[in-house]
């Protein structure tokens, strides 16, 4: 079996037992993310933090969003991510993928203005590699060179924690993970 097919297989398996969690267990391990993140440094001493709105039951982060710092969401255009400011209460569109984004017309985020990046993931491993839905969305980004020295924090729930992950050379590591049990640095 290829890369490739170790991911979609991998990748298929994580998100059908991540859709088997009960709302209850869901929301009970989301909020215990959320307080692992509220109570990391890296969060603490951010002020713009780049996150996302969740997804076929990836971790809620909503609860973070009311917290006193500048929130930057994505929108997918093309192939890239456009990071965009977003407040609670202010309005939000479904994208193409169907999740939810800023308004074209909200302030862009420029890389250099942003602390920390929260990175949505369908799987993680202790060496800091991410597996994501295969887009290459969040790759593209940190690839380049603007974003590349900004703090990641990837999100997941524990049971999508490995120890190794299959991984390409453009594959970015991560500077964190969080999981509902802890938060993991990696070092590189």
């Amino acid at each position: 079996m290829n890369i490739k097919e170790k991911k979609k297989q991998l990748r298929t398996e994580i998100i059908t037992k991540r859709a088997s969690l009960s709302a209850t267990d869901w929301q009970e391990k989301s909020k215990k993310i959320c307080k692992n993140l509220e109570n990391h440094l890296l969060f603490q001493e951010a002020k713009t933090i780049l996150a996302y709105f969740s997804i076929r039951q990836e971790p809620d982060l909503t609860t973070l969003f009311s917290t006193n710092h500048n929130w930057g969401f994505p929108r997918c255009v093309n192939k890239s991510l456009i990071w965009h400011s977003w407040q609670p209460k202010e309005p939000l569109l479904t994208g193409k993928y169907g999740i939810l984004e800023p308004s074209p017309n909200a302030p862009v985020i420029k890389p250099e203005n942003v602390d920390l990046i929260l990175i949505p993931a369908v799987a993680c491993d202790y060496n800091g590699y991410r597996l994501g839905y295969g887009g290459g969305f969040y790759d593209r980004l940190l690839n380049s060179p603007q974003w590349h020295s900004i703090p990641t924090i990837g999100i997941i729930f524990e049971f999508a924690l490995f120890s190794q992950l299959p991984y390409e050379h453009w594959d970015q590591k991560l500077k964190a993970i969080c999981t509902d049990k802890d938060v993991l640095s990696i070092y590189t």
